[in-house]
C-alpha cells in the first residue's frame, strides 16, 4: 500500500498540519475541504498510522503525524528542487558551474560568488577546486571557468580573448630577520614570477 502514497497526498498533508486546519489546507491548495479530508483519511489508511487527532474542533497532530511531518517536508523539498532543476535542463540552463580557482583568489570573493550562483537558481550547483600556482592542467579537465592569477598561468591554452582581468590582489612579501633579504636594506629582487 506504501507504493500508493503520492507526491499529492504528502503536499495536502503539509498543507492542513502548517495551516491547523483542513478547510485552511484546502484554501491555500485551492481544493475543498472535503476533498482534503478525504486524501488525508486515504493517506492514513495506505500508511497504517493516524496522522491526525480529530477528536477537538480543529485536528491536532499525533507524535506520529509530527515525525512524518519532518520526514515528508524534506522529501516534497527535494521533488520540488528536483522538477526545478529538470526544468532548468529543459530551458537550456547550465546544470552545474566548475570553476577552478588559484590559491591566491580571495576566499571571501568565492564563497559569495557561489553562494550566489547556488541559490539563484533552484536545483543548480557551483563546485570549486584551488589549485596551487605551479598547478599543471590535465588534458581532460573539464572547468567551466578558470581563475588564475598572473604568476605560472595556464593561459597556453587560452586564446587571449577569453581572458578578463578581474581584481588585483596585493601582496606583502615578508622575510625572517635572519634571511639574506631580511639583512639587507633597499628593495630587493625575487626569482619568483609572483614578485614581478
Amino acid at each position: 500500500m506504501l507504493d500508493g502514497v503520492s507526491l499529492d497526498q504528502l503536499r495536502t498533508f503539509i498543507a492542513a498540519a502548517d495551516e491547523g486546519s483542513f478547510s485552511a489546507g484546502g484554501r491555500r491548495l485551492r481544493r475543498a475541504q472535503s476533498v482534503v479530508s478525504q486524501t488525508l483519511a486515504n493517506l492514513e489508511t495506505q500508511l497504517g498510522v493516524k496522522l491526525f487527532d480529530r477528536s477537538s474542533r480543529s485536528p491536532v497532530l499525533t507524535k506520529q503525524g509530527v515525525c512524518f511531518l519532518r520526514k515528508r517536508r524534506a522529501v516534497v523539498n527535494r521533488m520540488d528542487a528536483f522538477k526545478a532543476r529538470a526544468k532548468g535542463l529543459s530551458d537550456g540552463l547550465e546544470p552545474e558551474l566548475s570553476v577552478v580557482v588559484d590559491v591566491m583568489f580571495p576566499l571571501d570573493r568565492l564563497t559569495s560568488a557561489v553562494a550566489a550562483f547556488s541559490g539563484g537558481i533552484p536545483g543548480n550547483a557551483a563546485y570549486a577546486s584551488c589549485r596551487g600556482t605551479g598547478c599543471r592542467f590535465a588534458a581532460g579537465d573539464r572547468e567551466s571557468l578558470r581563475l588564475w592569477g598572473d604568476g605560472d598561468s595556464p593561459h597556453g591554452r587560452l586564446h587571449s580573448s577569453t581572458r578578463e582581468r578581474l581584481l588585483v590582489v596585493k601582496m606583502l612579501f615578508v622575510a625572517s630577520p635572519t634571511h639574506p633579504f631580511g639583512v639587507t636594506q633597499g628593495p630587493n629582487s625575487c626569482a619568483c614570477p609572483c614578485a614581478t
